[in-house]
């Protein structure tokens, strides 16, 4: 587990200003969602979390600790799950112990037995151990994006983060995902930033939920205080309206 502070990060390409002044604190083991609009900054803050991207201003610790660069301890589940479909679930889960052997030794599976024993737990983890050996190439996009999941878990992690895992699959895969993300999180107490543009799954799975509009965060609390009027200022009328027609047909 880990301890993630964000304070007055802030981060600009150009003249355009992604993150604006965000600041927060996210206990050992929590769950939290973004939500926010496309281009609300919610990818940008990920990678400042992931050390991909340095921010322009501000800082992101782990535990007292700043993040200046890629960090082992911390793993990334992306929306295009970047699986290799020639290799198998199995040898894909495994690649995530890169940080601990070489990418040849992986791919030929000469990993430790420590290695294979945690691609195998991971795949059990998400659903997948008795497809361990299947092709990736020929699972569904659902499927594939839990090999992401697995690959990460086998990195060990302390911080785990997900960038919109489930933005380009149908309502029940992407219901089926999330919920494999949060048993993995539960079981293994992961820190857990998620972002989702889909506010019925993160009511369902979020723990704690950051809003962000225009690079800022409007929003930062819990379910019971994630009202219609805080989703119309994060998302507007659009998100609102679904929910409201959707709740009146329950």
């Amino acid at each position: 587990m880990s301890t993630i502070t964000v304070e007055n990060l802030s981060k600009s390409y150009g003249d355009v200003q992604a993150l604006k002044d965000v600041s927060f604190e996210i206990p050992d083991g929590e769950f939290v969602v973004i939500l926010g609009e496309s281009g609300a900054g919610k990818s940008t803050l990920l990678r400042c979390l992931n050390g991909l991207t340095q921010p322009t201003s501000g800082t992101v610790e782990i535990d007292g600790e700043e993040i200046r660069g890629p960090r082992d301890d911390v793993a990334m589940i992306f929306q295009q799950h970047y699986i290799i479909g020639q290799l198998s679930a199995y040898a894909n889960a495994l690649t995530g112990s890169l940080n601990r052997t070489s990418f040849l030794r992986s791919v030929f599976q000469w990993n430790d037995r420590e290695d294979k024993l945690e691609a195998l737990r991971a795949l059990d983890t998400v659903g997948l151990l008795a497809e361990a050996h299947q092709q990736t190439s020929n699972m569904s996009g659902g499927q594939q994006q839990r090999v992401g999941i697995a690959r990460a878990l086998v990195q060990k992690p302390t911080l785990l983060l997900a960038d919109e895992p489930v933005a380009s699959l149908d309502p029940a895969s992407a219901e089926s995902v999330m919920g494999y993300i949060r048993d993995a999180a539960d079981e293994r107490d992961l820190t857990t930033l998620a972002s989702l543009h889909q506010v019925n799954l993160a009511r369902e799975f979020g723990e704690r939920f950051i809003g962000m509009k225009e690079g800022r965060v409007v929003f930062d609390g819990y379910k019971d205080d994630l009202s219609i009027d805080v989703i119309d200022t994060i998302y507007g009328d659009i998100q609102t309206d679904a929910i409201r027609n959707q709740e009146a047909n329950a």
